[in-house]
């Protein structure tokens, strides 16, 4: 039951502070303000409270609440006087409550800043997490209100309570008084603290799909009680594949005598079980739905996998199903893969869990693989089959309600028994959330992702999640600098899985090419060439080479230090008689394996044409032959160690770097030349992303006196007022000025010219030479259209300029002329930077003109940025060279470019009103640069979801 929306004297009900959130033990929970209304349940949870923990709240025996008590504490302004509860299934598990105190410890009111909580959590629920999720709330809620420290008083034998408090990251000051522990915290948040946070986040959110991927029984609801029908499919797989738990169907409609289906016990409710549930499989009509999960929640199920159909993908009252059926599962402590799901695969061997739609659970392996669509799961199942792969887990999400894609990047960060992470896409709920995490998994692990629906503008049928405006270049861009291998199709996916599965990373680009055919070679130098790569002339072995012949090639390459990777060709050999040789391909593999097992680590990949067993046999992993790779010393690389409630460090998993032997013995191959260097080319590029993260890089401080960030936050208040319009507006050109000059970016100056002899007095008050250009939108930055007149030395030369333009052009009035004092030669650019509600700010950077604007030869990167973030920023556009003195042209000072993209980062990052910021044109000499132009514009600052308490996305 809900809490009725009750009107307070001060504030209506802050809807907005409910949260689903996901506890440490992978359960949901739910917290919301206590209202009125809720009296019989506090009453309810208090008599569940344990004298001892009773106790420790009021420091005596306090066996019940009076009738002042519960007005008390059900009774708040939500401003001086704040009460939260966790509630599962809808009854208290917990509260916080915070009273606004002054500096003697007496009630007040703004603007004292200071304010007394307390916690009581039921002893069945504790050690959950529940009391350190709920301080996060509660800290976010102070610090809306105005409050910036929270005080507390803590029995000295009360140890979880003052360890919930110590842990937290906050700055806290402790002392004792009075027979008990009086603690400080400052609730500002910290570097420390949102580590802390994100590292509770990541265990919680990974235990939440433990939970669903082993089980230790499952039940089917809806298996039917005659073959065929999706329930019964599943639970024939789930037989099939061997599952060690304990199995049950379920079917409201079974008969009377009827008390098994396929071999198991089956049900008509999960009642009647008797036994605990962990995993239950829905599997029936969507109106039926509901029932089901009734009954899942008040037996205690762990989480669902809903294949049903019917939902969000259906329309606007799908969507509103769908919503529905996560907040009551959410309700009862469950999560859902699904609904309209395909379902999930454990290949683990202490689990052979396979709750899907597919007829066969697929070899064991090092992949995960997790997609929203079924029909693209069951392809990529197919697609890997075919190619010898093995998968640890498989998820196929369907309309992804709950459980997404972010919950198994937290999962397989730290699973051992993935080594890569293969994503389908088609929409990012939480882009700025899932660059964080895949960046740090990808820092342990490759992350590989197909995005689907690039350029519809629209989300997926069946998707109910937030629209990112910025578009598909720009989400690749982050995607790489977050470290994931973004690539365009599935086989792509499927081809860079399996080399980075089952190979080393490289430690450069340089390739060697060897094999019996000067075709085929030359096809993969000149694929080489075109990914970036750095191949050496291809080896060719002649038609007549013998796979010992391969053997001593592939060994000498590998042991060539000029050689990060071997890419090996090969054709069908030919007899004497003229026929193609049968059982060759068994035979060259068992070569290739010897010499890869024998040399140093390094990727090894085979392209071939037409040869019977070859990519059978080279997919086949002999335990022998990843015993005997060596592994060299592992290089030192990022551990994204985040500091621990105990004051130790979650350090990530160890990762295996650049020529780490990660192989399983497997070598990949491929049919062709160019999908081999793809993957090839996919590797070399994330290792060396991996290099340069193992080294980040850092955002300055700029310690001069150019940065005013003071002047810039007055300036930007000043400018909104006291209530901003919500679509913000953008600023004039003097107000661009100033608010920019605060964070030392100077614009030259412009002054109107509405006729010629005000742009004669304007060339006179700002020097000779200069410029004369219109300003009017359909003229603005287009040289190419005549309305832009330089090097102006003389009055006449401006009376000149003037005429030809009101001439050419139009009337002053809709020219808008202005001039402006030249700048020194050098190359355009323009530097930008956007707020995006989803995906955050980004800074973006290009040549200015139709480099940019025509073929969208444009960089980003997230802000803030870093300094090797402004250096990769400039030099990864493809007209970089232009920069870098190309065709004998003086090289430009690149380094004033980088600082001025590290000042609008910042600037951006300080002052999230800033929400537009462009740049256009900046002239970059070869001493320096001048921003000829600049636009702003400000709006009330968007709410920043990544830092505040954690909670689960509402869709």
């Amino acid at each position: 039951m809900e809490p009725s929306v009750e009107q307070s004297p001060h504030h209506a009900y802050p809807g907005h502070w409910e949260a689903d959130v996901v506890l440490r033990d992978g359960g949901t929970a739910r917290i919301r303000p206590i209202t009125t209304d809720d009296a019989e349940r506090l009453v309810s949870f208090y008599e569940q409270v344990s004298d001892e923990s009773k106790y420790y709240r009021f420091f005596a025996p306090y066996p019940r609440l009076s009738a002042k008590d519960v007005h008390r504490f059900t009774h708040h302004d939500y401003v001086d006087r704040v009460g939260l509860a966790v509630t599962v299934g809808g009854e208290f598990i917990a509260t916080v409550r915070y009273d606004r105190i002054d500096a003697t410890g007496r009630p007040a009111s703004a603007p004292a800043d200071e304010a007394e909580v307390a916690f009581l959590v039921q002893d069945a629920h504790q050690g959950r997490g529940v009391a350190s999720t709920l301080l996060e709330h509660i800290a976010a809620v102070a610090r809306e209100r105005g409050i910036r420290r929270f005080a507390a008083e803590v029995l000295p034998a009360n140890n979880k309570m003052i360890k919930v408090f110590r842990d937290a990251g906050y700055t806290q000051q402790r002392s004792f008084e009075d027979g008990s522990v009086h603690l400080t915290l400052d609730l500002e948040p910290t570097a420390e603290s949102l580590a802390v946070q994100r590292a509770r986040e990541q265990r919680a959110e990974a235990r939440s799909v433990q939970r669903l991927l082993a089980p230790g029984s499952v039940a089917v609801i809806g298996a039917g009680r005659n073959p065929g029908g999706v329930g019964r499919t599943v639970l024939r797989n789930l037989l099939g594949a061997g599952f060690t738990g304990r199995a049950y169907a379920v079917n409201s409609a079974l008969a009377a005598d009827q008390d098994t289906i396929d071999g198991v016990p089956a049900h008509r409710s999960l009642g009647e079980i008797g036994e605990p549930v962990d995993l239950a499989v829905v599997a029936v009509p969507a109106e039926r739905v509901p029932e089901a999960v009734a009954d899942c929640g008040e037996h205690g199920v762990q989480g669902l996998v809903v294949l049903s159909a019917g939902y969000a993908e259906w329309g606007a009252e799908g969507r509103e199903r769908q919503r529905e059926l996560v907040r009551q599962a959410r309700s009862y402590g469950m999560r859902i893969i699904g609904p309209n799901a395909f379902g999930v695969i454990n290949n683990s061997e202490a689990v052979r869990l396979n709750a899907s739609l597919a007829p066969e659970r697929p070899a064991s392996g090092r992949i995960g693989l997790f997609t929203q669509s079924g029909a693209i799961g069951i392809a990529l199942l197919s697609g890997l089959y075919r190619r010898g792969a093995g998968l640890s887990t498989f998820i196929s999400a369907g309309n992804r309600a709950d459980i997404s894609g972010n919950d198994f990047l937290q999962y397989w960060y730290e699973d051992p028994d993935t080594d890569v992470a293969l994503l389908y896409l088609e929409s990012l709920g939480n882009p700025r959330k899932f660059t964080r995490l895949a960046r740090r998994t990808a820092a342990v692990k490759p992350v590989v992702v197909v995005k689907g629906a690039r350029h519809s503008g629209s989300t997926p049928p069946g998707h109910a999640v937030p629209i990112s405006r910025i578009p598909d270049a720009t989400v690749s861009a982050l995607m790489r600098q977050a470290g994931v291998i973004r690539v365009d199709t599935v086989t792509e996916m499927i081809d860079a899985g399996l080399l980075l599965a089952d190979q080393p990373l490289p430690a450069g680009g340089r390739v060697a090419i060897l094999g019996n055919s000067e075709s085929l070679g030359l096809l993969t130098y000149d694929a080489c060439l075109a990914e970036g790569l750095r191949p050496r002339p291809p080896r060719d072995l002649t038609t007549a080479a013998t796979p010992q012949d391969f053997r001593d090639a592939l060994a000498e390459a590998l042991a060539d230090e000029g050689c990060d990777a071997v890419i090996v060709t090969a054709i069908p050999w030919v007899g004497e008689d003229g026929e193609a040789e049968q059982g060759d391909g068994e035979v060259l593999a068992t070569a290739l394996h010897t010499a890869a097992a024998a040399g140093p680590a390094k990727p090894v990949a085979v392209v071939h044409v037409e040869i019977g067993g070859l990519a059978e046999a080279l997919a086949a992993a002999t335990s022998t032959v990843a015993q005997q790779r060596p592994a060299p010393a592992r290089p030192s690389g990022p551990t994204d160690a985040t500091p621990t409630p105990s004051g130790g460090t979650d350090a990530a998993p160890e990762a295996a770097g650049p020529g780490e032997a990660r192989a399983t013995g497997r070598i990949p191959a491929y049919p062709a030349a160019e999908r081999a260097v793809r993957a090839l080319s996919e590797a070399v590029k994330y290792a060396q992303w991996r290099r340069q993260a193992a080294v980040p890089g850092k955002v300055p401080e700029f310690l001069d006196d150019t940065i005013d960030e003071a002047g810039a936050a007055a300036r930007i208040d000043a400018i909104l007022g006291k209530d901003p319009d919500p679509r913000g507006r953008p600023l004039s050109p003097d107000e661009a000025r100033e608010l920019l000059a605060c964070y030392g970016i100077t614009v030259r100056p412009t002054l109107p010219a509405p006729d010629a002899e005000a742009a004669v007095a304007a060339a006179a008050r700002l020097g000779y030479p200069v410029a004369l250009k219109t300003t009017a939108p359909h003229l603005r930055h287009r040289a190419d259209l005549g309305g832009v007149r330089l090097d102006l030395a003389t009055e006449s030369a401006v009376r000149r300029a003037y005429g030809e333009l009101t001439e050419l052009l139009g009337k002053p009035v809709e020219l808008r002329p202005v001039v402006q004092a030249m700048a020194p030669r050098g190359v355009d650019t323009v530097v930008r930077a956007t707020i995006d509600p989803a995906a955050g700010a980004v800074l973006s950077f290009g040549l200015a003109g139709a480099p940019s604007e025509l073929l969208g030869d444009t960089a980003h990167r997230l802000v803030p940025a870093t300094d090797r973030d402004a250096a990769e920023l400039i030099r990864s556009i493809r007209a970089a060279p232009v920069l870098f003195g190309w065709r004998g042209s003086a090289p430009v000072d690149t380094a004033a470019l980088e600082e001025l993209l590290l000042r609008v980062s910042l600037l951006v990052d300080d002052h999230p009103e800033v929400v537009a910021v462009a740049l256009e044109p900046v002239v970059v000499a070869t001493q320096g640069l001048t921003v000829l132009g600049a636009s702003v514009r400000l709006s009330p600052p968007p709410a920043r979801t990544d830092l505040g308490p954690r909670r689960l996305s509402n869709y």
